[in-house]
């Protein structure tokens, strides 16, 4: 659909070769080429419903009550007329913005005896820098509001656009539906709300936008309002503390975006050489293939990105021609809408635990207790999204190995190798608990799963390392200790089969001691049972330990976030931002 200001552009270099022959015009009256020009823009759309000629006010004076005639027939339109404005405009909440009129009898809000009020202006900067909260201008009109307000600019006689009542009946309706749709951008965020994310509200009624509409009023303190519906998260505020900074030296070029893996070579080949074109690193004024042009600007980009300049477009390189500043501000938007996703109010203490950064934190009042690496799931076995509570701990622990795992690795495995169970230390059981022998189950029967557990016993060699984590969840992932620590060193660690391996297990394990330290009597049990602990490990014991104080814990995907003003930026490592950004996102 073509926007209000498309029509403005192309009316106006239609009309104005033939403006003043139509209107039998002199050069020099401009009140009457502004009247036709305005006409002209109103019946641009074929099979317009809504009002379309320009409503002429003489006096100023008389101009609001014009617009209150016009109102409703405006909003009408927009709403059994697919929803548009003269065909040309659509609105994003007509039914609010319906309420919102009817609760003032029609009268316009932002606007008054032709000219915007300072709280109208206020609101029209805001939608302009819409960019500096994580939106984006044109979700909230800004190219046909602007178009309008130009049009005002132009008249400066006062006798042209603006006294048409149309122009502002239709400028007024537009902040006001722009509005409704910050206050929910806002508070809400335009990602799908689900049971994960623990949100208890998913829409806003009208009664509650009108309620801030009143406050914007009131107050004529915009921002104030709007911050009021922010998260209350401290990683919010400091990732919209470095978003500012980010935009000072963002640079909102279009690049070309590569496909990787690719299949087409000849194709990517085209695609690499416009992306290195439009980033300066490619010498076109230099003798040579293409071939060697390629390569030599491949190594500039890799030089200037200090990553390893062998002049070979992989993976890393890939990646990192894509994420330019208009991806990157992308992934700042939808991080700070998963914010908003989150309850209200958190916990006084949680773990959180941050896919992207393979970091887990203990926080306790916004402070952070306890900080350690983790390994998360590979992109083809990820780790789930998910909110729980730790309930208890678990030394030497075995491991029932999942569903999944056995479908894809111990089923072809015991086909290969009869004797594979026995060489990975994995014993057979039955649903009643009785082990049974690999050699009495035909392989070859199963392909969806077992009627049996897999499970491997507890000692240094097991994959859950000496220390298990469990919490309420039903994708059978867990946190424990690992038996392949060495992992911890490496700055990617999307490495395990979806559960998570924390490094500070140790520290871990007392913090939820000292946590649960209440349902013991005095200091001398809580010591006796970390003393316990002690043995339990040395002796290589599995044993239990349940908490009566159970500790929430959220694993959250959040791709950015905020330090001491700056943004830092982990790798969309499960390519879940990509696929929001083309959902949510896309022609934004």
């Amino acid at each position: 659909m073509k926007s209000f200001s498309y029509f403005v552009e192309q009316i106006y270099h239609s009309c104005k070769m033939n403006v003043r022959q139509k209107l039998n015009m002199q050069p020099h009256t401009p009140f009457n080429i502004f009247r036709f020009f305005v006409f002209c823009l109103f019946i641009a759309s074929c099979g317009s419903k809504g009002p379309a000629k320009p409503v002429i006010v003489d006096n100023p004076e008389k101009m609001d009550e014009k617009v209150t005639e016009l109102m409703s027939d405006f909003i009408q339109s927009a709403i059994h007329d697919k929803n548009l404005l003269n065909d040309s405009i659509q609105l994003n909440q007509e039914k609010t913005v319906e309420f919102i009129y009817e609760q003032r009898k029609n009268e316009p809000l932002w606007s008054s005896k032709e000219n915007w009020l300072p709280i109208g202006d206020s609101l029209f900067d805001f939608i302009r820098d819409a960019k500096q909260w994580g939106l984006f201008p044109q979700n909230y009109h800004f190219k046909d509001l602007d178009s309008i307000r130009q049009l005002f600019i132009a008249d400066t006689s006062g006798k042209g656009s603006k006294s048409d009542a149309n122009l502002w009946a239709v400028s007024d309706i537009l902040l006001t539906d722009a509005l409704a749709q910050v206050f929910s951008d806002v508070k809400l965020g335009r990602l799908q709300n689900d049971s994960v994310m623990k949100r208890t509200d998913s829409v806003l009624t009208n009664e509650f936008i009108n309620e801030k509409l009143n406050e914007v009023l009131q107050t004529k303190s915009l921002s104030e309002v709007l911050q009021s519906l922010e998260p209350q998260h401290k990683g919010y505020y400091e990732l919209k503390a470095g978003l500012k900074n980010f935009l000072d030296s963002a640079d909102f070029r279009s690049f070309t975006q590569l496909p990787f893996p690719y299949y087409d070579t000849v194709k990517f080949r085209q695609l690499l050489k416009k992306r290195l074109i439009e980033g300066g690193y490619f010498a076109t004024d230099s003798i040579g293939s293409d071939t060697s042009k390629i390569r030599a600007g491949v190594k500039r980009f890799q030089l200037n990105k200090k990553i390893t300049a062998d002049g070979k477009a992989g993976g890393e390189t890939i990646r990192l021609l894509n994420n330019n500043d208009d991806v990157k501000f992308h992934r700042i938007a939808i991080t700070l809408d998963r914010f908003k996703m989150l309850p209200e109010k958190m916990p006084e203490k949680y773990i959180w635990v941050n896919l992207p950064s393979y970091q887990l934190r203990i926080i306790e009042n916004d402070t952070v207790k306890l900080s350690s690496k983790v390994v998360v799931g590979k992109p083809l076995t990820r780790t789930p999204v998910l909110t729980s509570s730790v309930y208890e701990m678990i030394t030497y622990p075995k491991w029932t190995i999942p569903n999944s795992i056995v479908i894809k690795d111990i089923i072809p495995g015991m086909r290969r190798d009869s004797s594979y169970l026995a060489k990975k230390g994995y014993s057979l059981f039955d649903k009643e608990g009785e082990e049974i022998s690999p050699d009495s189950v035909d392989w070859y029967k199963y392909t969806k799963g077992l009627p049996y557990n897999v499970v491997q016993g507890s000692g240094d060699a097991n994959a859950l390392g000496i220390m298990k984590f469990n919490f309420y969840n039903k994708y059978q992932v867990y946190m424990h200790d690992t038996n392949e620590r060495y992992l911890f060193s490496r700055d990617a660690r999307s490495l395990s089969h979806g559960c998570v391996r924390v490094q500070e297990w140790s520290k871990m394990s007392n913090y939820f001691l000292s946590n649960d330290s209440t349902r013991y009597k005095n200091p001398d049990s809580l010591q006796a049972v970390r003393d316990s602990i002690v043995v339990w490990l040395q002796k290589k014991e599995k044993h239990t330990v349940s908490f009566k104080n159970k500790v929430p814990v959220f694993f959250r995907y959040f791709s950015c976030e905020g330090k001491n003003g700056t943004i830092i930026f982990y790798d969309d490592i499960y390519g879940e931002d990509a696929l929001l950004r083309q959902k949510y996102y896309s022609h934004k």
